[in-house]
């Protein structure tokens, strides 16, 4: 009781206040709430502020921003930053001060976005060293997930050797620094080679001053493509030609060398400025051309193996870096100069003989028709003048066929001496390339290794028949087969062809004989040496007509001979006896009457004698008539 005796009352004490539940003056309100403010952050919603981070686990982050609770972000929004730890600054974006729970509610995600483009153009003008998270895979690189913002991991940015496979950087988080920006389209490209690069810029430096031409170094296979094979030496790269990784032909590098295999390479050459290192593989051996037997000469037999094609040729490997050239013109005895392909293929074996040897030059040139006996060198013997054959015809001129009567024996067909017979302008007329072909052999030129050879003489020359069959003056049935300016030429019988002028192609009614039309001619020249018959068709009507003209001018001189006869007859008797010359005027008036008339007795005898007189000289006009004809023509 003592105790509350001393208590003294407040005396500026509000009941009215405190009657209503309020427990402090004006005074102390405003007090207690500029506390309130001293302690606490004055913030707003949608703003970003500092963070700190006060406690996390697998799904959520704790933050402490100064306000009156702390804020909860899912742990997935730091999924760029492995290394978060308590403790760490964060930014963070102010969703809601108080949630219906009471809680507040942050955005680390939304926080990095407000500000990513500000970020991302400051990393790209400071080269800043940036984290990132790689989220997946994209046609030609990786998405990378970078202040929020997805950038673009092209493939060959991710590392300075190539990647086979993208998949194991799917998830992880890695160091990236940002080298191409489009605001544009809002894209972002970033790489990760670039700080591996910068990091063996300083190795390269330090490696190319110590190289040196000559040098042996191990190296692991970083690379193959069908040009070379390049080789990691450490930090710095040196490409080994497809041409020097073998002494031997290589048709891929992959026959000789496989990835991530270490080797052994000696340096050709390098570039300090353009930092390019060439590297040699088959130089490490000795060069086979020194290791081949000094034994070996020219004329020997070798075997090797087909590496290269081309159409003058074939290379054979008879040992690994020693090659030598089969020419077209050294694989057969024939003349006519084929593919190389015609002979043998990439991987045949094959036994040639040596031409020609230069170690020197390290040049070899082989043969492989050598290998058989020179068709030529008994080719009387083989193929004797007269001697008949089966041929194969290769090739055409305008003069002739060649043939190939067995490989490396070739022979010509002049066009004269194909047929007796037909007027032959090109020789496709008579026969074709591949076709087989009776020949005979008329002469034999060994020095140009050729031979003369004939086809009709095969037969017998059918114009010493043809000259009694062609007979001038003989007709003959024949078709107009070709119809030309200069006349016609005409088919008749047994396969023999003849001329006709136009003139003597007119017809009866004067009209012209036509293509293919067949008319009968007559023979009015026939040359056997120069296998010429001339034709006419017009003769074969011109020459029916004359003997009729030829018959009434024969009538009308045998008539005025009779007369003469009677008369010189009649002058006669009366010179003679005066008996005989009655009796004869007695016989004329006994022939004068009806019953008996004498006059036509005696034309009748006279004219057969008259008539057989007159046939010679009948003949020689006719005969005179085809002269002139002749020569006219």
């Amino acid at each position: 009781m003592e105790d509350f005796k001393n208590v003294v009352p407040v005396e500026d004490f509000n009941w009215d206040s405190f009657e209503k539940g309020d427990t402090y003056d004006e005074q102390n309100k405003e007090e207690l709430v500029k506390t309130y403010d001293e302690t606490l952050s004055t913030m707003r919603d949608k703003e970003v502020v500092i963070g700190k981070v006060t406690a996390l686990n697998k799904r959520e982050v704790v933050v402490n921003i100064g306000f009156k609770s702390d804020g909860v972000v899912p742990m997935s929004e730091f999924r760029y930053n492995p290394d978060l730890k308590i403790g760490d600054e964060v930014e963070v974006y102010i969703e809601n001060q108080e949630d219906k729970k009471g809680q507040l509610i942050l955005s680390h995600k939304k926080a990095r976005a407000a500000r990513s483009w500000d970020r991302v153009t400051e990393a790209l003008e400071t080269d800043e060293i940036i984290k990132g998270f790689v989220k997946c895979r994209t046609k030609g690189g990786m998405i990378v997930d970078v202040f929020g913002i997805e950038a673009f991991l092209p493939g060959s940015q991710i590392d300075v050797k190539p990647i086979r496979d993208y998949d194991v950087f799917v998830g992880k988080t890695m160091e990236f620094k940002i080298v191409k920006i489009n605001n544009d389209f809002k894209n972002v490209v970033v790489s990760h080679k670039a700080l591996i690069e910068a990091e063996l810029e300083l190795q390269k430096k330090e490696i190319i001053s110590r190289l040196e031409k000559g040098q042996v170094l191990e190296g692991t296979v970083k690379n193959i493509t069908s040009y070379g094979v390049f080789i990691d030496l450490g930090g710095v790269d040196g490409l080994i030609h497809i041409t020097d990784l073998s002494w031997g032909r290589v048709s891929h590098p992959e026959e000789i060398v496989h990835l991530d295999e270490k080797v052994n390479v000696v340096i050709l050459d390098f570039d300090d400025e353009k930092r390019r290192i060439a590297l040699g593989l088959k130089q490490l051996t000795p060069h086979p051309w020194d290791a081949l037997a000094k034994d070996l000469k020219v004329g020997d037999i070798v075997k090797g193996k087909v590496v290269v094609m081309a159409d003058y040729g074939a290379f054979i490997e008879i040992e690994p870096g020693v090659e030598g050239l089969i020419h077209v013109s050294e694989m057969s005895w024939t003349q006519h100069l084929r593919s190389a392909q015609d002979f043998m293929k990439v991987g045949d074996d094959v036994e040639a003989v040596i031409l020609t040897l230069d170690r020197d030059e390290r040049k070899m040139s082989l043969g492989i028709k050598q290998l058989k006996e020179d068709p030529w060198v008994h080719i009387e013997d083989r193929f004797p003048i007269g001697s008949r054959h089966t041929a194969k015809v290769r090739n055409f001129t305008n003069f002739g066929v060649f043939v190939e009567l067995e490989e490396g024996v070739d022979g010509l067909i002049h066009i004269s001496d194909l047929s007796w017979t037909k007027k032959i302008k090109h020789p496709s007329e008579f026969t074709h390339i591949g076709a087989d072909i009776e020949v005979q052999v008329l002469e034999i030129d060994k020095d140009n290794r050729r031979l003369s050879l004939g086809h009709k003489q095969l037969e017998d020359n059918p114009w010493d028949v043809f000259e009694t069959l062609f007979n001038v003056g003989s007709i003959h049935e024949g078709k107009i087969i070709d119809l030309m300016d200069k006349g016609a030429v005409v088919s008749l019988p047994y396969g023999v062809e003849g001329f006709a002028t136009p003139k003597h192609l007119v017809k009866e009614d004067g009209t012209t004989a036509a293509l293919n039309e067949t008319l009968p001619f007559k023979v009015i020249e026939f040359n056997k040496e120069a296998k010429r018959i001339i034709l006419s068709h017009s003769r074969v009507f011109e020459d029916e007509q004359k003997p009729a003209k030829s018959t009434e001018k024969k009538s009308s001189k045998t008539s005025k001979k009779d007369d003469s006869i009677a008369t010189s007859a009649v002058e006669k008797t009366t010179l003679g006896d005066i008996e005989e010359l009655a009796a004869l005027k007695e016989k004329m008036t006994e022939e004068q009457k009806p019953k008996a008339p004498a006059k036509p007795k005696a034309k009748k005898a006279a004219a057969p004698a008259k008539e057989e007189t007159e046939k010679p000289a009948e003949e020689a006009v006719k005969a005179s008539e085809e002269e002139t004809s002749e020569s006219q023509k």
